[in-house]
C-alpha cells in the first residue's frame, strides 16, 4: 500500500506541477455547460429538460482530454518500463495511477456540477442525486479510459484513436447517469439508476485494471 500512495501521490504532484493539466477538465466542462444556453436560447424549461444531459456528456467529454497522457508521458520518458519492473503488481500501478486521474478530473466535476446544474434551470431537488451519480461515474470514465490509454500507449497521435476506442464504452455511464437525475428532477426513484452506476463501477474496478496492465506488458514488449 506504501507504493501504492506514494505513485498516487506522484501522479498528482506532476499534475499539479504542470499547471494547466489541473484545471483543464474543470475549465472545458464549465465552458462547454455555459455554451449550451447561448446555444438553445435562455428559456428555463428547455435548459431544464436538456440540463442532466448536457452535464454529463460535458462531463465525459473533459474526462477525455487528458485520458492520453495518462500513461504516455511516463512511456516517453522510460519511467513506464521501470513502473512495470516495481514490486508493485502491474493492475495496482493502473489502478493508481487511474485513481490520480480521477482526483485530478472527476471529483473536481462532480464538486463543481451542482453551480452549473443551477445555471441550467435543473430542479434543487435533483441536485443531490447528481453529485452522487457523478461521484459513482466517473470513476468508471477513469478506469475504462484507463483500457483505453494503455491501449494506444506509444502510438503517435493516440488521442483521437483512444476517443474512438473508449467512447461506445462509455455510454452506459452516461446513460444510467443522464437517466438517475431526470429520474429525480421529475420526482421519480433516482435508485434503480444509481445502482447500476455502482454495479458498472464494481465491474470496471478490478477488470479495467487487468486489461490496462496486459495492454502495457505488450506494449512494452
Amino acid at each position: 500500500m506504501t507504493a501504492f500512495v506514494a505513485l498516487v501521490r506522484r501522479d498528482l504532484a506532476l499534475a499539479f506541477a504542470q499547471g494547466g493539466a489541473a484545471t483543464l477538465a474543470v475549465s472545458f466542462f464549465v465552458l462547454v455547460v455555459l455554451l449550451f444556453p447561448l446555444g438553445v436560447g435562455p428559456e428555463g424549461a428547455v435548459l431544464a429538460r436538456i440540463a442532466a444531459g448536457v452535464l454529463w456528456v460535458a462531463a465525459l467529454l473533459a474526462a477525455l482530454l487528458s485520458l492520453d497522457r495518462l500513461f504516455q508521458a511516463d512511456y516517453e520518458d522510460g519511467s513506464l518500463d521501470l513502473l512495470l519492473l516495481a514490486p508493485l503488481p502491474t493492475p495496482l500501478m493502473v489502478l493508481a495511477k487511474c485513481l490520480a486521474h480521477w482526483l485530478v478530473t472527476g471529483l473536481p466535476l462532480a464538486v463543481v456540477s451542482p453551480v452549473l446544474a443551477v445555471l441550467l434551470q435543473l430542479e434543487v431537488s435533483a441536485l443531490p442525486t447528481l453529485v452522487l451519480a457523478m461521484l459513482l461515474g466517473t470513476p468508471t470514465l477513469s478506469l475504462i479510459g484507463g483500457i483505453g490509454a494503455a491501449l494506444t500507449v506509444g502510438v503517435r497521435r493516440g488521442g483521437v484513436l483512444l476517443s474512438l476506442l473508449v467512447l461506445p464504452l462509455f455510454i452506459p455511464a452516461l446513460i444510467f447517469g443522464a437517466a438517475a437525475v431526470e429520474a429525480a428532477a421529475t420526482g421519480l426513484s433516482p435508485l434503480p439508476h444509481l445502482l447500476i452506476l455502482a454495479a458498472l463501477l464494481l465491474a470496471a474496478l478490478p477488470l479495467a485494471p487487468l486489461a490496462a496492465a496486459a495492454a502495457l506488458r505488450l506494449a512494452a514488449e
